[in-house]
């Protein structure tokens, strides 16, 4: 039987890994690539290109995202309404409208009046807002970030638009602490989307899921997928890679 050396089995492995990484960079720019390079004008013009590029498909999302005005959470000089991540300061992003379609769309059957979410690693605070709008004053929204200046900024991004409301009553809230551990005392969870890429999937976020829950969370480092786990009403749990993604890591 040939033997393969050390050296040989080293290159194998890098060869498959990069070959797996160059397949997972493919459905990224895919994606990335079905709403073009051109920034929308406005920000319902926005969520009628995601929509017309099969991207947001749930009618309810779709009429959130038009309340909810991203101009109002991205910083003075950013751009808006184009379909690219854009920094909010810290080192951090409000991901690109695509990924936000996305997932939106993906948790869409959870995101229903009602419906307790939890928002981790909330960042400008832009989905939490779209979570509140599509839950209503009979639900709970709980964002958790662990920067505090960007919870006090994303705050006050809530307060210019149709959600502020939903802060001043308490449905919705954004709280500093380590999105990793969760928030139990507010679960468990219909919804849990977690907005940056943890290295393996936490225990914690699964625990808090409710039976017939759904969580959307990126997940790897070197190589990451944006991975949906289902809570089934038996308790037991199932996982799939919905696509291959690119998010700062969650810390």
């Amino acid at each position: 039987m040939a033997r393969i050396s050390a050296s040989s089995w080293t290159i194998c492995r890098v060869g498959a890994y990069a070959f797996l990484f160059k397949l997972s960079l493919i459905a990224v720019v895919f994606a990335e690539d079905r709403m073009g390079n051109e920034a929308s004008s406005t920000n319902a013009a926005l969520v009628s290109r995601l929509q017309k590029h099969g991207i947001l498909t749930s009618k309810s999302a779709a009429e959130a995202m038009r309340q909810i005005d991203r101009a109002d959470f991205v910083p003075e000089g950013g751009s808006s309404y184009a379909d690219a991540p854009q920094p909010i300061g810290y080192g951090a992003t409000i991901s690109a409208p695509h990924m936000h379609g996305y997932c939106l769309s993906l948790l869409a059957g959870q995101l229903k009046p009602g419906a307790s979410v939890l928002d981790v690693g909330s960042g400008s605070g832009y989905l939490t807002a779209v979570f509140g709008l599509m839950v209503g004053e009979a639900g709970r929204v709980v964002g958790l970030e662990h920067i505090p200046q960007l919870v006090d900024k994303s705050i006050e991004s809530i307060k210019c638009g149709p959600a502020a409301h939903l802060l001043e009553s308490g449905i919705l809230s954004i709280n500093v602490a380590d999105g990793k551990q969760g928030y139990p005392q507010a679960g468990p969870y219909d919804a849990i989307h977690v907005g940056a890429a943890a290295a393996d999937l936490p225990k914690a976020l699964v625990d808090q899921l409710k039976p017939g829950g759904r969580m959307v969370i990126p997940v790897g480092q070197f190589m990451q997928d944006l991975m949906i786990v289902d809570k089934l009403p038996d308790g037991s749990v199932k996982t799939h890679s919905e696509m291959g993604v690119r998010y700062v890591p969650l810390v």
